[in-house]
């Protein structure tokens, strides 16, 4: 071997471990945890959670995953592992949620309204009117051949409470879904459901984030027709994977995003977004609610607390400070 040729053999060894050296310091520095969270459309479709993804990232080394389902789909993932958290607003499934061992360290996070909306022309004559009074209206021009009634259909949150207002409202659903001539299953999430409602002149129950997006983006032109009320109360919750269930989950992960959500930062952010757009906040921040006892915490307390607990003890692992 001459001098030459051990020279270059020497340069090349040092390049390949620099090179590795290099690749390994990066990979320590950069590579970042992944967190998948199963999230109502609601939530996403508005654009909430792209500003909590960029706020959170920017302080964390863990890269949020989003899947945009409802509620129903949402807690299926979690089921299957397929999810380390899930963000939903379903608050007797999310106790099911918690009583099939599935779920764990329960905190709602925020609060909005549900309305129900529909054309200007308002062939039912539901305009402020309470929402039990507004949907009796609706049935009765449905069967009279006068209006149109769009149902999510998907077992989401939206869906849940609508099948909810049916039943207060001294209706059955399950007949009324039969009822096809007026009363339609989209299938389908918030956003869709809307652009159906709007094609075809129909009513729906919304949740007020989407519709205002919707509305204030020139999407639809539905009205909103029927929204005072607690019975229209929408609670929102992040409730961690159990991680005796499934070892994959990242359950340190979702406990760091759970902390973040109700932190000072995560709420004001709740509570800023969509001011500048829509000229109101598309969610309210529900811990100081929650903490300086106001009238909106009252309703959700009786709405979406299981036993005065929004975390009954027996579901809780570990991290008790988030109840103190």
């Amino acid at each position: 071997m001459n001098r030459t040729f051990a020279l270059w053999l020497i340069l090349l060894i040092s390049a390949i471990v620099g090179s590795v050296a290099a690749t390994t310091f990066y990979l320590r520095v950069n590579v970042r945890e992944r967190l998948i969270i199963s999230t109502t459309t609601s939530l996403y479709d508005t654009g909430l959670l792209d500003a909590i993804e960029n706020a959170f990232e920017a302080r964390y080394p863990i890269d949020l995953n989003f899947i945009s389902v409802g509620t129903g789909i949402a807690i299926k993932h979690a089921e299957r592992g397929d999810a380390d958290l899930i963000l939903v607003h379903a608050p007797a499934q999310e106790l099911k949620f918690l009583t099939d061992g599935i779920g764990v360290n329960r905190k709602v996070i925020a609060y909005n309204f549900f309305a129900i909306v529909g054309p200007e022309t308002d062939p039912a004559k539901i305009t402020e009117v309470p929402p039990s009074e507004a949907l009796q209206k609706i049935v009765e021009s449905g069967r009279d051949g006068n209006t149109l009634w769009i149902s999510r259909g998907d077992n989401s949150g939206t869906h849940s409470k609508e099948k909810a207002l049916w039943t207060t409202s001294g209706f059955d659903w399950e007949t009324l879904s039969k009822e096809s001539l007026w009363y339609i299953n989209a299938g389908s999430g918030m956003g869709a459901t809307l652009k159906i409602a709007e094609e075809m002149s129909a009513y729906t129950l919304a949740d007020m984030g989407t519709y205002l997006k919707y509305y204030k983006d020139d999407l639809i032109s539905l009205k909103v027709l029927a929204s005072q009320g607690k019975e229209l109360l929408n609670v929102y919750s992040a409730i961690a994977v159990n991680p005796k269930l499934h070892s994959n989950v990242n359950f340190k992960g979702a406990m760091t995003f759970i902390k973040f959500l109700i932190s000072e930062d995560g709420q004001q952010i709740t509570a800023q977004y969509g001011k500048d757009t829509y000229d109101q906040s598309l969610f309210d921040p529900a811990v100081k609610n929650l903490e300086e006892n106001t009238n909106q915490a009252k309703w959700i307390r009786e709405f979406a607390f299981f036993d005065s607990y929004e975390c009954p003890p027996e579901y809780r692992v570990n991290y008790e400070d988030l109840y103190d």
